[in-house]
């Protein structure tokens, strides 16, 4: 055993060349950079940070609040600056440290907001705090060029390459359900797309065609990690990956993720690729600056990557399908994988009348259809109705739900109890007695109506 972990460190404190690192930094760098502008300058700062009047909290951080009236634009400033700071190698560790916590900070402000891409930038910037990816083609490497060096040790590149083999090997088995197996829901999306390229775009209409990508989808997921680590189908793996992401970015847009994705995908070709590629000049120092990987270090790298590959898997404690209860739905990449329509009126019950309450009354319209479809927030909206009551003087009342969804074109049917109490329930990480089972029925009934 002591020989196997001995050799284990060995391998992970080997030398490589540090390029491909650092070409990941510039190009994380300019990407959030952008994703920071693109905030900024699309109105996302007011339609999700100001404009609300009420959160969606998640379970232990009710206390992240956004900052008042315009601040957050400065906090969208101040993450574009960090996000330039670490392209450039300026101050890394530091910049790196703060756009970390800039950014987890603006994902826990509400639950709506949450997208898969979205919590695999929180992951990689605070890996990015760890991994020496300043140490050449810096500001802090010509600042301080004692500390330069064109070698980095192995595992900070088998860090982040075993992070994205778990986004893609889970995206891939979250598609073995029967609607992916179907079609559903691309069979509703592909023709629905802003896609238009005669002939092609007339293709998206065809059911074999929605198979075909359905498949296809699924194959890569799984086969991706694999395949890009095997040298005889590196070449072919990275092709078909990243006309992937080029092909989501042109039918469903996905916001930053494809352009990400691409660029964490490179990690994974040979480690001088970039210095072949641009020509970049070897310094041709043979001394690395780094010392071995600490037992604490190895055993929080390990246990951090044993809770990204359970994450995952946590879904399967709960009953029924995960699509239609949410319960683990999220932090498991369950990427574009349902379509989900969902009406939603609360009903206040008091003592001597009723009131409806349209949750688009106090909620932004993103909230009130995310809200909708996930029990865990019609939890926490039902409380915020409770709070509200009281503040207008109305008497202690009952608050219940009807709440009716459409799972990837079945008819609608009850996603919760509605008899149940929702301001008497609490918002927890175990299953949900109250959210009602998805009946038996075929995907695609509305789908075949038009």
């Amino acid at each position: 055993m002591y020989t196997n972990l001995h050799l284990l460190h060995n391998r992970l404190t080997a030398p490589i060349d540090a390029a491909s690192l650092v070409f990941f930094r510039i190009g994380f760098g300019a990407i959030m950079a952008w994703e920071a502008w693109r905030f900024l300058s699309d109105g996302v700062v007011d339609r999700y940070f100001i404009e609300p009047d009420f959160f969606f909290k998640y379970l232990g951080f009710g206390w992240v609040e956004p900052w008042p009236g315009s601040w957050m634009y400065v906090h969208f400033y101040i993450l574009g600056a960090l996000a330039l700071c670490i392209a450039v190698g300026f101050l890394y560790r530091l910049s790196a440290t703060l756009f970390a916590l800039g950014y987890t900070y603006i994902f826990l402000i509400d639950q709506t907001q949450y997208q898969n891409h979205y919590y695999l930038i929180c992951l990689v910037s605070l890996l990015m705090i760890f991994v020496p990816a300043h140490r050449a083609l810096s500001v802090d490497a010509r600042l301080w060029p004692n500390a330069s060096s064109s070698f980095i040790p192995t595992w900070p590149l088998w860090l982040l390459r075993a992070q994205v083999a778990i986004v893609y090997f889970f995206g891939g088995v979250a598609k073995l359900n029967l609607d992916w197996l179907q079609g559903y829901p691309l069979r509703d999306w592909l023709p629905g797309s802003d896609f238009y390229l005669p002939p092609f775009s007339d293709m998206l209409y065809e059911g074999w065609v929605c198979l075909l990508f359905s498949y296809a989808g699924l194959l890569i997921d799984l086969l991706a990690a694999p395949l890009l680590l095997w040298g005889r189908t590196r070449a072919w793996a990275l092709t078909i990956l990243l006309l992937f992401h080029c092909m989501n970015k042109v039918l469903f847009g996905i916001g930053v993720f494809p352009i990400l994705a691409s660029s964490l995908t490179l990690l994974f070709l040979p480690p001088s690729w970039p210095r072949r590629l641009f020509n970049w000049p070897h310094p041709g120092d043979t001394q690395p600056l780094f010392s071995g990987l600490r037992k604490p270090a190895l055993l929080a790298l390990t246990a951090y990557l044993i809770l990204q590959t359970l994450l995952p898997l946590r879904h399967f404690l709960y009953p029924g399908n995960v699509s239609w209860t949410e319960e683990g739905h999220r932090f498991a990449w369950h990427m574009k994988l349902r379509d989900k329509d969902c009406s939603a009126a609360f009903i206040l019950q008091g003592p001597n009348e009723t009131w409806q309450v349209d949750p688009y009354d106090h909620l932004t319209s993103r909230q009130a259809r995310k809200m909708a479809a996930r029990p865990y927030m019609a939890v926490q909206f039902a409380h915020y109705l409770a709070d509200y009551a009281r503040s207008v003087d109305m008497a202690p009342a009952k608050i219940r739900a009807r709440i009716d969804c459409s799972l990837n074109g079945r008819r609608d049917f009850p996603l919760i109890d509605p008899h149940i109490d929702l301001a008497t329930q609490q918002y927890h990480m175990g299953s949900t007695q109250w959210i009602l089972p998805l009946p038996d029925a075929e995907p695609g009934e509305l789908y075949d109506e038009y």
